[in-house]
This record gives C-alpha cells, sequence and structure tokens, in this order.
C-alpha cells in the first residue's frame, strides 16, 4: 500500500494511507452538503404539509402564499377568492383589494368605472385613469378648451401661465404680444425679466439707451453687464476712470491679479518695501 508523508506543527512525521485521506475528505463534503440543504429556502417549508387550498410554496422562506386571485384573511390560514369587478384583473399582493382596474378605467368603490376624455383629449398616464388635453387645448372643468394663440405668439409645452409664448422682441400684455422697444446699438433676449433688450458689446445701459464705453490707454473690454465695462491689462491697476502702472518695487513681482505686486521669498512687505525677516 502507497504512504504519504503529512507534516505536523511539531515537526513530526505521521504516515497516513491515501485512502483514509480520501474517505475523510468524501465526509467534510458529505456535511457541507447537508448544512447548505439545510438552509435551503425550499427545505425550510416545514409547514407545506398543512397548506391550505389555493395556494402554492413560497420560496422565499415563507412556507406558503395564497395564489393569484386568493388572499389570507387576517392571518386564518385560508385562501379566500378576491371578488374582482368588471374590467379589472386579479394581483398577486397580500395586501391592498387584490385586483386593479385595466387600462382606460378608473377605481370608484368597489369597481371600475370607464374613463371618457372629452373631445381634444387623450388618455395619459401609464394606468389609463386619467386623461389630459391635447397640444393646443387646456383643462377648464370637465372639458378641453382651445387656447386662442395671439399675433407674434406661439404655444408654449407648459400647463400653467396663458398656454403661449411670445416670439423673441415681443412681451406679454393684455393677452397680447406687445413689441419691445429696443435702443440703437441694443437687441431684444428672451429674458423674462428687466427691458427685455440688451446692449451690443462695447455699450452699456445709460437712461434706457446703449452709450458706447469708453476704454481708457492700457484696458481691454469685458463681457460683464456691470461695472466699467472695461478692466486694466496686466501690470496696471485702475484709478478712477484711467488704468496707471503698477510700480514694482526690487525683490517683487506682480501678483496673480496682475494689478498689485508681492514680495519674492524670503522677502516680506513692510510698507512699499519687500525687506528680509
Amino acid at each position: 500500500m502507497s504512504l504519504m508523508t503529512i507534516p505536523n506543527p511539531h515537526n513530526a512525521v505521521t504516515t497516513m494511507s491515501i485512502p483514509r485521506i480520501h474517505a475523510r475528505i468524501i465526509c467534510l463534503m458529505a456535511l457541507f452538503a447537508l448544512l447548505a440543504a439545510s438552509s435551503s429556502p425550499v427545505l425550510a417549508q416545514v409547514r407545506t404539509g398543512n397548506m391550505p387550498a389555493n395556494a402554492s410554496a413560497n420560496l422565499y422562506g415563507s412556507e406558503w402564499t395564497c395564489d393569484r386571485g386568493y388572499q389570507e384573511q387576517e392571518d386564518d390560514g385560508v385562501c379566500i377568492a378576491v371578488e374582482v369587478p368588471a374590467n379589472a384583473y386579479p394581483t398577486d399582493t397580500s395586501y391592498g383589494r387584490g385586483w386593479k382596474c385595466t387600462w382606460g378605467y378608473r377605481e370608484s368603490g368597489d369597481s371600475c368605472l370607464a374613463v371618457n376624455p372629452p373631445a381634444n383629449a387623450h388618455l395619459s398616464s401609464r394606468y389609463g385613469d386619467t386623461w389630459t388635453c391635447d397640444r393646443g387645448f387646456r383643462k377648464r372643468g370637465d372639458t378641453c378648451v382651445v387656447i386662442h394663440v395671439p399675433p407674434n405668439g406661439y404655444l408654449s409645452n407648459v400647463s400653467y401661465g396663458h398656454g403661449w409664448v411670445c416670439e423673441l422682441g415681443y412681451r406679454a400684455g393684455a393677452g397680447e404680444c406687445v413689441a419691445v422697444k429696443v435702443p440703437v446699438n441694443g437687441y431684444p433676449n428672451d429674458d423674462s425679466f428687466g427691458p427685455g433688450w440688451t446692449c451690443l458689446r462695447g455699450f452699456q445701459v445709460a437712461k434706457n439707451e446703449c452709450v458706447p464705453i469708453k476704454v481708457p490707454a492700457n484696458a481691454y473690454l469685458t463681457d460683464a453687464s456691470y461695472g466699467s465695462g472695461w478692466d486694466c491689462n496686466r501690470g496696471y491697476r485702475a484709478t478712477g476712470a484711467v488704468c496707471i502702472a503698477v510700480l514694482v518695487p526690487e525683490n517683487a513681482h506682480l501678483d496673480y491679479s496682475g494689478n498689485d505686486w508681492a514680495c519674492n521669498r524670503p522677502y516680506v512687505k513692510r510698507n512699499d518695501d519687500c525687506t528680509l525677516n
């Protein structure tokens, strides 16, 4: 018989026959299989022998559940048929009514009533239990009335407000779209606030007009709608309406803003100079 050597923790040498090792491995595998099977949801259903009529074994470990169209009443262990009204179908839930209305019907007490959309409307929602007016119409009571869009306007995609918005260059007023008075060197915008227009680049608002921006030497135009409309170039700082050069002392450099200076390391700023600490 062949033998194999197995080291033990005490540095001794133990001999064991290969058939005995195989037998132990087989026993361990059988034990693991038995433990796994005992934890299986299917084998854990010990009450399946007491399963009532119209029920099925529950694969999730709760023993059994009533079949579709039946519900257990107050945990009495009996599955009672759910009374499904016309135009409805049974559900497989253990709570609620146990049924839902089919498409085009809505719940009303213990029955399902047909949803009848008025003219210029259609069934909406995933269940078909409500209706919505078609585009170009809005709900008024139980009807859908046409939305009257004024000249220079168009239908909107929102359910609130007029149901329409004005074209660019017009503002809503008294049920109409009124033209916006845009000054020279300006153009209309679609903002819902403000005058309804914006000045061209290089101009700014002054008394409902667009006046030229006076850019001083060593400066450039900005796109900001506020302030002076210009900024000084790097190496200059704004003083009133002009840009003056930044005087950088010895052992210093222009800072990140470009309109001031900072000391080089290890110098520190004292008054208008950079000195060693």
